[in-house]
């Protein structure tokens, strides 16, 4: 028997909720919750045996842990997540039914379908290829099947969203420009089309190799294809991630974007330049010329970082205009200094923007320079840096916005207030951690995907410094240190969701989770008078960082051939 369609009114937002949507959110949310869980563990286990002094798993286990550890949270635990932001972008902040809610639940179970099979997969062995799945190595079939589906379900899931976008203006549920929030979900969905176009286009023919219906998948035009899908499905995070910085700020402080219009344009060049980032994962193939790396490592490169550094600009910017509207206007940091640092929303939020931008940001752009690349490819500095993207950055952000779907979507309280303001502080320092002593450590020449980083019983020795040995023993403490936090989100959410106390109307006027009644999330509109030294000072030391790391590494690059 189908669900009628009904709405209720938010009491914190005044926003309709679309019955619908509001069960697509929870049941997408959830499950995004239990795969972070699970491919937590396994990038635990990782940690363990990459720290010299423990050397957890043997060799065989540690690349079948790996392999579940980059599937469960860099495709099934962000994806899941991602569309349940897509309906809260769509159904809910523009006041509207969600379109086709059938098809909706259909690309939900293909998604946990195929998220369940390329899982089992890879833990009956024989699929431990790794997060890349680099053709001639060979997977079972149904991984790539598991793969696959879970790709059809999350780009139906995108088509729902789009349909639910022309849903809203055909029954006129908001007025004027969609909010910039929701102009975010919509980059981050165009990204996803051509995203997960590639996965489909490059894993079809792999899955029918892995069945033997055709002799083989050239390795080289996999590679362009696949990061097509591998590294823009993290052009579809940043767009998320960066909307959600923008949700959270309106939200908790009312904050206004400085300029809607040039914060949009920053998220149309995300649209036409971001996801040609993935060229820096070939930028030693001998089969690419010079002439389309330096184009996608110079001039396209640098409009996406141009989009990047607005939001970075605009954000904290935001926020520094809201909290001298409210009187914070002493000094140039009173307004940071006095921001809701125990509100977990916002404290993860601002970690987030700050990790991504100072650990993800610059050491994407250093990565993305085609001759500093070859000291750093294929070394720990890889997983280094987007741990910083995607962990510091997405996940962070993702777990802060949980702090306000909880109350306002699952309509309940949290539960353990206290470990929930520091959460985002155990989380984000333990990531942060991560990231520097990998990108130490493979500064210093780490192998990325060995086993071992002794090479013992190698027939070529392989020597590196005393010093990323250390790095690497840091990495595992900081990666215990991130599993902590980790494990006291997932205690939070599922504690919170079962057991939390119902937000009823009242109980929700008692505790207020949002600012205004979040009327800024929700509408189009600018800060009126901006002026934000505070804004403009981080910024000054943000391009400091960048200049110099940027120039240290031209340094390590020229040590690499010395001249006598």
């Amino acid at each position: 028997m189908a669900i009628a369609a009904t709405f209720r009114t938010c009491p914190d937002t005044g926003l309709k909720v679309h019955n619908h949507a509001e069960m697509l959110i929870k049941a997408n949310a959830v499950v995004a919750v239990v795969f972070l869980a699970l491919g937590g563990f396994f990038g635990l286990l990782v940690a363990l045996t990459r720290w010299p002094a423990v050397h957890l798993l043997d060799a065989e286990m540690f690349y079948l842990v790996l392999t579940a550890h980059g599937a469960d949270v860099l495709l099934f635990w962000i994806l899941f997540f991602e569309v349940a932001l897509l309906y809260f972008a769509s159904a809910v902040l523009l006041n509207c039914r969600l379109a086709a809610p059938k098809i909706a639940w259909m690309a939900f179970v293909l998604m946990v379908i195929g998220a369940i099979l390329a899982n089992v997969a890879v833990l009956q062995g024989e699929s431990s290829v790794m997060f890349t799945s680099y053709v001639p190595m060979r997977a079972e079939s149904h991984f790539y099947l598991g793969l696959i589906l879970f790709a059809v379900g999350a780009l139906i899931a995108v088509f729902v969203f789009f349909a639910t976008l022309v849903v809203a203006k055909a029954e006129k549920t908001y007025e004027g420009s969609v909010p910039l929030v929701t102009f975010g979900a919509v980059t981050a969905a165009i990204i996803a089309v051509f995203t997960i176009a590639s996965g489909a286009i490059i894993l079809v023919p792999t899955w029918l190799w892995s069945m033997d219906f055709i002799s083989n998948v050239d390795p080289l035009l996999y590679k362009i294809i696949w990061w097509g899908m591998g590294h823009s499905s993290q052009q579809v995070n940043v767009a998320a991630h960066v909307a959600v910085w923008y949700c959270i700020a309106a939200m908790v402080l009312g904050a206004k974007p400085l300029s809607e219009k040039v914060s949009r344009s920053a998220f149309l060049l995300y649209i036409l330049f971001l996801q040609l980032a993935s060229a820096h994962h070939l930028l030693v193939e001998p089969g690419m010329s010079s002439s389309w790396k330096i184009f996608n490592t110079s001039y396209a490169m640098y409009l996406a970082v141009l989009g990047s550094m607005i939001h970075g600009l605009s954000v904290p910017g935001a926020i520094e205009a809201a909290q001298r509207r409210r009187g914070l206007t002493h000094g140039i940091f009173e307004w940071l200094r006095k921001a809701p640092w125990g509100n977990p929303a916002f404290s993860g939020m601002f970690l987030s923007l700050i990790m991504f931008g100072f650990l993800g940001g610059i050491s994407g752009v250093v990565m993305g320079v085609e001759q500093i690349n070859i000291i750093i490819h294929n070394t720990i500095y890889v997983p280094g840096h987007f741990h910083a993207t995607v962990v510091a950055g997405t996940t962070l952000a993702f777990m802060a916005i949980t702090y306000l779907v909880i109350p306002l979507i699952f309509r309940r309280q949290l539960i353990l207030p206290r470990l929930a303001k520091w959460q985002p502080y155990l989380f984000g320092i333990g990531v942060g951690g991560i990231s520097l002593f990998m990108m130490g450590a493979g500064t210093l020449g780490v192998a990325r995907r060995h086993w071992d980083i002794n090479f013992t019983d190698a027939a070529l020795s392989v020597e590196v410094p005393g010093t990323a040995f250390l790095m690497m023993g840091l990495n595992g403490v900081f990666a215990i240190l991130a599993a902590l936090g980790g494990l006291a989100y997932v205690v939070i959410v599922v504690g919170s969701v079962l057991f939390g106390q119902r937000r009823d109307e009242a109980v929700a006027k008692a505790n207020p989770v949002v600012f205004d009644g979040g009327a800024a999330v929700a509408h189009y509109g600018s800060e009126e008078e901006v002026k934000v030294p505070g804004t403009i000072v981080l910024v000054a030391i943000f391009f400091t960082v960048f200049v110099l790391y940027y120039f240290v590494n031209w340094k390590f690059l020229s040590e690499v051939w010395p001249l006598s």
